[in-house]
């Protein structure tokens, strides 16, 4: 027998939390482990061993499967403003295009490219603007201290890189940072109750008849 599914009190009326409801929410924090462990292990090895030959092979799997991780992410979490939703997703693909193509064209591997021409961050980057947004989404949402110093240090650091102000220490410092604060917040995440990831289905209901409201007027 399956039990019954506790009633929650939304902004606009009761709702439940389904099962399938959870297997998303695990499904958004499994593809953010991927990002986050892929992300960390590449930027260690290169804080540790430096841009040797096996390491800069190694960083563009890397990088793809930190671009798969963050793709599943961007698919199943939730956001109730759909356009910003759409935007964080258009954002990722234009990141990981954008890998792809450098990937392809470059005799060079991804990252020695990348941070040879500082200007390709004008279309990677976007990959991590997008997981910038699920930063700031979680710092908003869950009032997260480490998200809320992970959201300006990752523009502060591609930017920084891009127009070339930032001392090698100091990149290397950010990314430090970064590494260490990614890991604080996907262990938070892994522990953190299911339903606050769900959020008010109440919320998302209303929105989605109100869409449909003015589509059908239209």
């Amino acid at each position: 027998m399956t039990t019954p599914s506790e009633v929650y009190q939304g902004q606009f009326g009761q709702f439940t939390i389904t099962q399938s409801d959870r297997r998303g929410v695990i499904i958004y924090r499994l593809g953010l482990t991927l990002a986050a462990l892929s992300f960390i292990l590449g930027s260690g090895l290169v804080l540790w061993q430096g841009a040797t030959s096996w390491v800069l092979q190694l960083l563009t799997p890397l990088f793809f499967l930190y671009s798969l991780g963050l793709g599943i992410s961007l698919v199943t979490i939730h956001i109730y403003l759909v356009p910003l939703h759409r935007i964080l997703q258009a954002f990722w693909a234009i990141g990981t295009l954008s890998g792809i193509i450098i990937t392809w064209r470059s005799y060079e591997p991804l990252a020695l490219f990348v941070y040879h021409h500082p200007l390709t961050l004008l279309g990677i980057g976007f990959s991590f603007a997008a997981l910038t947004g699920i930063y700031f989404k979680e710092a908003f949402c869950f009032n997260r201290l480490e998200t809320k110093f992970l959201t300006p240090i990752v523009p502060l650091l591609l930017l920084g890189h891009l127009l070339n102000i930032l001392p090698v220490n100091i990149e290397q410092m950010l990314l430090t940072i970064w590494c260490f604060l990614f890991i604080i917040f996907i262990m938070r995440k892994a522990i953190q109750p299911i339903p606050p990831d769900i959020g008010d289905k109440s919320v998302f209901d209303y929105l989605k008849q109100e869409r449909l409201s003015k589509a059908s007027k239209a």
